[in-house]
C-alpha cells in the first residue's frame, strides 16, 4: 500500500522537473504551494492532480498536509531560510521527507533539530537527495569498499562534461555566489571543522584529462564518517569550471579578508544578495548537452597513496536531481523497512538498492584511470588549519 505524496515547489524550475519525473513513473503527487491560481493551472495541465494551498513558513499549516507514512517533497529554497518548518512538520507527524537542497549547513542543522524526533515518529528524512549529494556519497562508499581496511581519506570531485555556461539555473548561481563567503564543513582529524571555500585545490583525472577543482563541501562529510569510522579526512571539491578554480580561490581569500571589517561585510552582502527578476533554468536541449561526472578517490592517508578510484557518470545536474527524487519518493512510499531519522542515502536504502536505483536513472560507473593519475591536493598556505 502506498502513502500519499505531496510536492512543494512544483511551480518552480526544479520542482517542475521533479513533477515530470514522478509522472513518468506513474506517481500522481498532490501539489502544494502559496499560489492557488498557479497550482490549479499546473494541476489541470497534468490531468487534474490534487492541489492544496499551503504556506512553507506556517508549521501548523504544514502539519495538515501529510500524515504518518506519507511522503513530503520540497524544492523550495533557500532552505536555511524556508526549509526548517517543512522538515519539522514531516518529523512531527511521521511523514517521510525529501528535499533538493545543496546547503550543507541546512542538513547539518536538520540532524541537530529533527533526527531524534524523526526516529520517534518513524520519519525517514533524506535531505540533499539529488545531484547534491547522492552521487558523491555512492561513489565514496564504493571507493572505500574497494580500497579496503587501509583507507583513511576520501576525496570527492564533482564535474560536468560539456559546457555549463548556459546550463545553470538562477537558483544555482545565487547559491554559488553566496557560498563563497560562508565557511564549509570539512571532516579532518575525526571531527568536523570549518574551512574557507576554495582554500584547497585538487587535481583529478576526468575522461583522461587533468581537471582542477576547489574545496567546497557536501553531505559526504556528514554521512561517510558515520558509515566508516576509520576515516580521518573527507573532502569534497567542485570542478564545474576548472579554469576558474584559481580565480575562485583568490576571490574567496579576498572575501574572507573583507568580512573582517564592517564596510567589507556590508559590501559582501550587496554583492552576494540573490538576484531577482530572473527565474528558470536550462531547457531540455541545454540539459542534454551536459552530463554529470563524479569522482571518489580513497587513499591510505590525507595526501596519501590512492588505493581505489570510482567514477560515476549520468545525466545533467537538474535531470539527475529530478530523477533521483522521483525514485526516492516511490521507494519511501512503497517500503516499510527503511531506517528512520535524518539519514544519508546509503543508510536509508542500503548500498545495493541505491546503486541499482542510480543505475535506473542513468548514473552508472564509468572507466577510471589508474590511481597514480590522481594528483595530491595543492594547498594555499597551511594544510588543515581552521580558516
Amino acid at each position: 500500500m502506498t502513502g500519499r505524496t505531496v510536492l512543494l515547489g512544483a511551480t518552480g524550475y526544479t520542482g517542475g522537473l521533479v513533477l515530470d519525473a514522478m509522472l513518468r513513473r506513474g506517481l500522481k503527487p498532490t501539489l502544494a504551494g502559496r499560489n492557488g491560481t498557479s497550482l490549479a493551472s499546473l494541476a489541470e495541465r497534468h490531468g487534474g492532480l490534487d492541489h492544496v494551498v499551503a504556506d512553507v513558513s506556517d508549521l501548523a499549516d504544514l502539519r495538515k498536509l501529510v500524515g504518518p507514512g506519507d511522503v513530503l517533497i520540497t524544492t523550495v529554497g533557500p532552505f536555511e531560510r524556508l526549509g526548517f518548518p517543512v522538515a519539522q512538520a514531516a518529523a512531527d507527524v511521521g511523514a517521510h521527507y525529501i528535499d533538493s537542497t545543496g546547503e550543507v549547513g541546512f542538513v547539518r542543522a536538520l540532524q541537530d533539530r529533527c533526527h531524534d524526533r524523526a526516529r520517534e515518529t518513524g520519519s525517514v528524512m533524506l535531505p540533499a537527495f539529488g545531484y547534491d549529494y547522492v552521487p558523491g556519497v555512492l561513489a565514496a562508499h564504493l571507493a572505500v569498499r574497494q580500497g579496503g581496511d587501509a583507507v583513511r581519506a576520501v576525496d570527492v570531485g564533482y564535474f560536468a562534461t560539456g559546457s555549463l555556461r548556459r546550463g545553470l539555473s538562477q537558483g544555482t548561481r545565487n547559491t554559488g555566489r553566496s557560498g563563497l563567503t560562508l565557511p564549509v564543513p570539512h571532516w579532518h582529524g575525526h571531527r568536523l571543522i570549518d574551512r574557507r571555500p576554495a582554500s584547497n585545490l585538487r587535481d583529478f583525472t576526468v575522461r583522461g584529462r587533468r581537471r582542477t577543482a576547489f574545496l567546497l563541501s557536501g553531505t559526504e562529510v556528514l554521512f561517510l564518517p558515520q558509515a566508516f569510522p576509520q576515516l580521518d579526512t573527507v573532502s569534497v571539491h567542485n570542478g564545474w569550471f576548472p579554469a576558474l578554480s584559481r580565480p575562485v580561490q583568490a576571490i574567496s581569500a579576498a572575501a574572507a579578508t573583507a568580512a573582517r571589517h564592517a564596510f567589507g561585510r556590508k559590501l559582501l552582502g550587496l554583492l552576494t544578495r540573490p538576484m531577482s527578476g530572473q527565474t528558470g533554468g536550462p531547457d531540455a536541449a541545454e540539459r542534454a548537452r551536459t552530463r554529470s561526472h563524479i569522482v571518489a578517490v580513497a587513499s591510505d592517508a590525507p595526501d596519501g597513496a590512492p588505493l581505489a578510484e570510482v567514477h560515476l557518470e549520468g545525466p545533467s545536474i537538474y535531470t539527475l536531481t529530478a530523477e533521483l527524487i522521483a525514485w526516492g519518493a516511490h521507494r519511501l512510499a512503497t517500503r516499510h523497512d527503511l531506517t528512520p531519522g535524518v539519514v544519508g542515502p546509503v543508510e536509508a536504502f542500503g548500498l545495493d538498492a541505491l546503486r541499482l536505483g542510480c543505475a535506473e536513472v542513468g548514473l552508472q560507473p564509468t572507466d577510471a584511470p589508474a590511481p597514480d593519475h590522481v594528483l595530491p591536493p595543492r594547498e594555499e598556505g597551511r594544510t588543515h588549519e581552521r580558516q
